[in-house]
């Protein structure tokens, strides 16, 4: 019950009593490193748990956490379930493939734990022992908070106005985007 991964596709090893290390430079794969680590270059034991927390989700619906296009109204998976759980249509995210296979109070548990993992500051997730203990017994789960990288919702009310996608930013000087030919 040690973890060594950053972020399932990055190994790093802690010694024995490191608690949280800092790197020079952020490497992994976006989308699945934890929000302190991927903004501040800092990993812990809680890192693994907000990677496990995405690939959870990802195996629940099927579908990959940036798997998510320009006229959809999320910008990524956890935002998808976030605003489904918050609606209290989870369910609506499963994989087709899932549905008949599962029983709906196990998939809901398992979409609760992944939202766990995934809140974005670390002492709000449950350690990889806990989350073994959650999906091993029947014992009342507590309320995800929201998850980290929830960026626009269906109706971009919850955005502040400098996370939308804008022509200007906050201080109303243009942006030039520059694109190859």
């Amino acid at each position: 019950m040690n973890p060594k991964i950053s972020d399932f596709g990055m190994a790093r090893k802690f010694m024995e009593d490191q608690v949280q290390g800092k790197t020079t430079r952020v490497v992994g794969t976006y989308g699945y490193m934890s929000p302190e680590y991927a903004i501040h270059g800092q990993y812990s034991i809680k890192s693994d748990v907000f990677s496990y927390g995405v690939l959870t989700l990802e195996i629940i619906s099927g579908r990959k956490n940036s798997d998510y296009g320009e006229k959809e109204p999320w910008l990524n998976l956890i935002g998808h379930v976030w605003d489904l759980w918050r609606e209290e249509k989870a369910l609506d995210i499963v994989d087709p493939m899932l549905e008949q296979a599962c029983p709906p109070h196990e998939v809901l548990r398992c979409v609760q734990i992944g939202l766990l993992c995934v809140q974005e500051f670390p002492d709000d997730r449950p350690a990889m022992l806990e989350v073994v203990f959650m999906l091993g017994n029947e014992i009342t789960l507590p309320s995800p908070k929201k998850p980290a990288f929830v960026l626009r919702t269906r109706s971009g009310q919850d955005l502040p106005a400098m996370s939308r996608r804008a022509a200007c930013s906050v201080n109303e000087v243009t942006v030039t985007m520059v694109e190859a030919r």
